[in-house]
Protein backbone atom coordinates (compact mmCIF):
# COMPACT_ATOMS: atom_id res chain seq x y z
CA UNK A 1 0.00 0.00 0.00
CA UNK A 2 3.00 2.10 -0.19
CA UNK A 3 2.65 2.80 3.59
CA UNK A 4 6.28 2.00 5.93
CA UNK A 5 6.16 0.26 8.78
CA UNK A 6 5.79 2.51 11.59
CA UNK A 7 3.37 3.75 14.06
CA UNK A 8 -0.19 5.25 13.21
CA UNK A 9 -3.47 6.31 13.95
CA UNK A 10 -6.19 4.30 12.15
CA UNK A 11 -9.52 5.37 11.66
CA UNK A 12 -12.04 2.28 11.48
CA UNK A 13 -15.78 2.84 10.83
CA UNK A 14 -18.87 0.40 10.93
CA UNK A 15 -21.83 1.76 8.88
CA UNK A 16 -24.38 0.26 7.54
CA UNK A 17 -27.35 1.80 5.15
CA UNK A 18 -29.18 3.21 8.53
CA UNK A 19 -32.09 1.21 7.92
CA UNK A 20 -32.04 1.35 4.18
CA UNK A 21 -31.35 -1.80 3.24
CA UNK A 22 -33.05 -3.84 5.96
CA UNK A 23 -35.95 -1.94 4.56
CA UNK A 24 -35.67 -3.28 1.10
CA UNK A 25 -34.80 -6.58 2.06
CA UNK A 26 -37.63 -7.01 3.94
CA UNK A 27 -39.43 -5.58 0.94
CA UNK A 28 -37.81 -7.95 -1.79
CA UNK A 29 -38.70 -11.14 0.26
CA UNK A 30 -41.75 -10.39 1.00
CA UNK A 31 -42.39 -10.35 -2.94
CA UNK A 32 -40.35 -12.94 -3.30
CA UNK A 33 -42.87 -15.44 -0.78
CA UNK A 34 -45.59 -14.85 -3.18
CA UNK A 35 -44.18 -15.40 -6.29
CA UNK A 36 -41.94 -18.07 -5.04
CA UNK A 37 -44.71 -20.25 -2.88
CA UNK A 38 -42.64 -23.00 -0.60
CA UNK A 39 -43.67 -24.95 2.34
CA UNK A 40 -43.24 -23.21 5.42
CA UNK A 41 -40.10 -24.81 6.84
CA UNK A 42 -38.51 -23.46 3.68
CA UNK A 43 -40.19 -20.20 3.28
CA UNK A 44 -37.66 -17.56 4.04
CA UNK A 45 -35.65 -19.28 1.11
CA UNK A 46 -38.08 -18.41 -1.37
CA UNK A 47 -36.49 -16.47 -4.23
CA UNK A 48 -36.60 -13.82 -7.48
CA UNK A 49 -35.01 -14.44 -10.64
CA UNK A 50 -32.71 -12.25 -11.35
CA UNK A 51 -34.28 -12.20 -15.14
CA UNK A 52 -37.39 -10.86 -13.46
CA UNK A 53 -38.18 -7.26 -13.25
CA UNK A 54 -38.65 -7.44 -9.68
CA UNK A 55 -35.42 -9.37 -9.52
CA UNK A 56 -33.32 -6.64 -11.11
CA UNK A 57 -35.11 -4.27 -8.94
CA UNK A 58 -34.19 -5.84 -5.87
CA UNK A 59 -30.54 -5.90 -7.09
CA UNK A 60 -30.23 -2.35 -7.81
CA UNK A 61 -31.76 -1.09 -4.45
CA UNK A 62 -29.32 -3.97 -2.64
CA UNK A 63 -26.49 -2.13 -4.53
CA UNK A 64 -27.70 1.53 -3.79
CA UNK A 65 -27.91 0.79 -0.13
CA UNK A 66 -24.58 -0.47 -0.42
CA UNK A 67 -23.58 2.99 -2.17
CA UNK A 68 -25.25 4.78 0.95
CA UNK A 69 -23.47 3.03 3.47
CA UNK A 70 -20.91 3.68 1.40
CA UNK A 71 -21.08 7.28 1.41
CA UNK A 72 -21.82 7.00 5.84
CA UNK A 73 -18.07 6.08 5.87
CA UNK A 74 -16.93 8.68 3.31
CA UNK A 75 -18.54 11.54 5.35
CA UNK A 76 -16.98 10.60 8.64
CA UNK A 77 -13.91 10.02 7.70
CA UNK A 78 -13.62 13.22 5.35
CA UNK A 79 -14.81 15.06 8.88
CA UNK A 80 -12.89 13.50 11.21
CA UNK A 81 -9.37 13.80 8.92
CA UNK A 82 -10.49 17.27 8.74
CA UNK A 83 -11.13 17.98 12.59
CA UNK A 84 -7.79 16.31 13.39
CA UNK A 85 -5.64 18.03 10.36
CA UNK A 86 -4.71 15.02 9.29
CA UNK A 87 -3.43 13.27 6.00
CA UNK A 88 -4.68 10.23 4.37
CA UNK A 89 -2.05 7.85 3.56
CA UNK A 90 -3.90 4.65 2.45
CA UNK A 91 -7.36 3.51 2.82
CA UNK A 92 -9.33 0.08 2.82
CA UNK A 93 -12.95 0.02 2.20
CA UNK A 94 -14.92 -3.89 2.01
CA UNK A 95 -18.25 -4.49 2.30
CA UNK A 96 -19.68 -7.94 3.89
CA UNK A 97 -23.97 -9.09 4.57
CA UNK A 98 -23.77 -8.00 0.94
CA UNK A 99 -24.06 -9.89 -2.56
CA UNK A 100 -21.52 -9.93 -5.28
CA UNK A 101 -21.83 -11.31 -8.89
CA UNK A 102 -18.78 -13.07 -9.54
CA UNK A 103 -17.13 -16.14 -11.20
CA UNK A 104 -16.19 -19.04 -9.98
CA UNK A 105 -15.21 -22.09 -12.37
CA UNK A 106 -16.37 -20.67 -15.23
CA UNK A 107 -20.04 -20.22 -14.00
CA UNK A 108 -21.15 -16.40 -13.02
CA UNK A 109 -22.93 -16.80 -9.31
CA UNK A 110 -24.04 -14.58 -6.56
CA UNK A 111 -21.77 -14.98 -3.41
CA UNK A 112 -23.78 -13.53 -0.49
CA UNK A 113 -21.85 -12.77 2.17
CA UNK A 114 -23.66 -12.91 5.56
CA UNK A 115 -21.03 -13.15 8.59
CA UNK A 116 -17.87 -12.76 6.09
CA UNK A 117 -16.50 -10.25 3.73
CA UNK A 118 -14.55 -10.47 0.26
CA UNK A 119 -10.99 -12.50 0.26
CA UNK A 120 -9.99 -12.80 -2.99
CA UNK A 121 -6.65 -13.03 -4.08
CA UNK A 122 -4.95 -9.88 -3.39
CA UNK A 123 -7.96 -8.12 -2.35
CA UNK A 124 -7.15 -6.26 0.89
CA UNK A 125 -9.84 -6.03 3.89
CA UNK A 126 -10.23 -5.27 7.52
CA UNK A 127 -11.34 -7.73 10.17
CA UNK A 128 -12.35 -5.70 13.31
CA UNK A 129 -12.25 -7.42 16.86
CA UNK A 130 -14.02 -5.46 19.21
CA UNK A 131 -14.23 -2.40 21.61
CA UNK A 132 -11.27 -3.80 23.24
CA UNK A 133 -9.29 -6.29 20.75
CA UNK A 134 -7.33 -5.86 18.02
CA UNK A 135 -8.55 -5.10 14.10
CA UNK A 136 -6.23 -6.64 11.55
CA UNK A 137 -5.83 -5.22 8.17
CA UNK A 138 -5.51 -8.42 5.56
CA UNK A 139 -4.72 -9.73 2.29
CA UNK A 140 -7.24 -11.99 0.83
CA UNK A 141 -5.29 -15.67 -0.42
CA UNK A 142 -8.03 -16.53 -2.87
CA UNK A 143 -9.31 -19.50 -1.17
CA UNK A 144 -11.72 -21.01 -3.63
CA UNK A 145 -13.22 -23.53 -1.00
CA UNK A 146 -13.74 -20.56 1.04
CA UNK A 147 -15.25 -18.71 -2.23
CA UNK A 148 -12.90 -16.54 -1.49
CA UNK A 149 -14.40 -15.03 1.72
CA UNK A 150 -13.60 -14.65 4.77
CA UNK A 151 -14.85 -13.67 8.79
CA UNK A 152 -15.79 -9.76 8.58
CA UNK A 153 -14.67 -9.55 12.62
CA UNK A 154 -14.14 -11.91 15.70
CA UNK A 155 -18.57 -12.79 15.23
CA UNK A 156 -20.09 -13.38 18.50
CA UNK A 157 -20.80 -15.29 20.95
CA UNK A 158 -23.28 -14.05 22.84
CA UNK A 159 -26.62 -12.51 21.11
CA UNK A 160 -27.28 -8.83 21.73
CA UNK A 161 -30.31 -9.83 24.08
CA UNK A 162 -28.11 -12.29 26.10
CA UNK A 163 -25.50 -9.32 26.36
CA UNK A 164 -27.64 -6.92 28.06
CA UNK A 165 -29.01 -9.98 30.45
CA UNK A 166 -25.73 -10.99 31.44
CA UNK A 167 -23.54 -8.75 31.19
CA UNK A 168 -22.42 -5.43 34.11
CA UNK A 169 -21.95 -1.90 33.29
CA UNK A 170 -18.88 -2.37 36.04
CA UNK A 171 -17.84 -5.19 33.90
CA UNK A 172 -17.61 -3.43 30.74
CA UNK A 173 -16.21 -0.16 32.36
CA UNK A 174 -13.48 -2.43 34.26
CA UNK A 175 -12.63 -4.21 30.92
CA UNK A 176 -12.16 -0.81 29.18
CA UNK A 177 -9.88 0.78 31.35
CA UNK A 178 -7.60 -2.44 31.70
CA UNK A 179 -7.23 -2.02 27.94
CA UNK A 180 -6.67 1.66 28.16
CA UNK A 181 -10.04 2.32 25.76
CA UNK A 182 -11.93 5.65 25.98
CA UNK A 183 -15.69 5.15 25.29
CA UNK A 184 -18.17 7.50 24.38
CA UNK A 185 -21.51 6.05 24.12
CA UNK A 186 -22.10 1.99 23.46
CA UNK A 187 -24.48 -0.17 25.34
CA UNK A 188 -23.76 -3.48 26.76
CA UNK A 189 -25.27 -5.50 23.68
CA UNK A 190 -21.50 -4.26 22.48
CA UNK A 191 -19.88 -5.26 25.27
CA UNK A 192 -16.27 -6.63 24.43
CA UNK A 193 -17.04 -10.13 26.01
CA UNK A 194 -19.81 -10.54 23.04
CA UNK A 195 -17.71 -11.43 21.54
CA UNK A 196 -15.41 -14.35 20.20
CA UNK A 197 -11.29 -14.10 20.52
CA UNK A 198 -10.22 -12.19 17.83
CA UNK A 199 -6.75 -13.99 17.65
CA UNK A 200 -8.70 -17.70 18.20
CA UNK A 201 -10.85 -16.36 15.11
CA UNK A 202 -7.66 -14.93 12.99
CA UNK A 203 -5.37 -18.41 13.91
CA UNK A 204 -8.56 -20.33 12.16
CA UNK A 205 -8.40 -18.11 9.05
CA UNK A 206 -4.72 -18.15 8.13
CA UNK A 207 -5.18 -20.25 4.62
CA UNK A 208 -8.02 -17.49 3.98
CA UNK A 209 -6.05 -14.22 4.57
CA UNK A 210 -2.44 -12.91 5.46
CA UNK A 211 -2.22 -10.35 7.69
CA UNK A 212 -0.50 -6.93 6.82
CA UNK A 213 -1.02 -5.15 9.58
CA UNK A 214 -2.64 -4.55 13.38
CA UNK A 215 -3.96 -2.13 14.98
CA UNK A 216 -5.42 -1.68 18.51
CA UNK A 217 -8.55 0.67 19.30
CA UNK A 218 -7.89 3.73 21.47
CA UNK A 219 -10.88 5.39 21.28
CA UNK A 220 -14.67 3.86 20.64
CA UNK A 221 -18.01 5.79 19.60
CA UNK A 222 -21.05 4.20 19.14
CA UNK A 223 -24.71 5.06 19.31
CA UNK A 224 -25.59 4.88 23.10
CA UNK A 225 -27.46 1.53 22.79
CA UNK A 226 -24.78 -0.26 20.53
CA UNK A 227 -26.98 -0.37 17.43
CA UNK A 228 -28.70 3.19 16.67
CA UNK A 229 -29.01 6.55 17.60
CA UNK A 230 -31.86 9.09 16.35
Amino acid sequence: MGVEKGRYLALLTHSGSRGLGATIAGHYTKLAKTRCPLPSFAANLAYLDLDSEAGQEYWMAMNLAGDYASACHEVIHRKLTKAIGGTVLARVENHHNFAWKETLNGEELIVHRKGATPAGKGVMGIIPGSMTAPGFLVRGRGEVSSLHSASHGAGRQMSRTQALKQVHKHEMRDLLEKAGVSLIGGGLDEAPMAYKNIHAVMDAQRDLVEVIARFSPKMVRMADDGSRED
